[in-house]
């Protein structure tokens, strides 16, 4: 199997797991949980892009991002993406870092003026930022 189709099929894996949260949440008669968990990876790619335009982070912080953003877009990782789930982990500890980094430089107000998503989002990028 070519390393291509081993990705593709880890990256069906684990958005097949997704799907199966998202639809796990709306069957059991939470529908604002599961647009909020639909939505997180996408406002996470929304927020780092918005951040990489930030004027008001530092040189260090912008390039943390940019870095960040290609890591994630790389798709040769630490842990390779065919792996379910755990081929992902490694892209949100990245995230996860990244976020923290830009936190600690320039407060969670920056970070909760770019997050594009719902409130209950941010609360779970902001304690994973720390």
């Amino acid at each position: 199997m070519s390393v291509w189709t081993a990705a593709l099929l880890g990256f069906a894996a684990f958005a097949l797991i997704y799907a199966a949260l998202v639809c796990a949440l709306l069957a059991f008669g939470r529908p604002t949980d599961a647009r909020a968990l639909a939505g997180f990876l996408p406002d996470c790619a929304v927020l780092l892009k918005r951040l990489r335009g930030e004027g008001g982070l530092g040189r260090r912080e912008r390039w943390l991002v940019a870095a960040g953003i290609a890591y994630v877009a790389m798709p040769i990782d630490l842990i390779p993406d065919v792996v379910p789930v755990l081929g992902q982990l490694d892209d949100a500890i990245v995230v996860a870092l990244v976020l923290r980094s830009v936190v600690r430089a320039a407060g969670p107000e920056l970070i909760a003026a770019q997050w594009p998503g719902p409130e209950r989002s941010l609360a779970v990028v902001l304690r994973l930022a720390g």
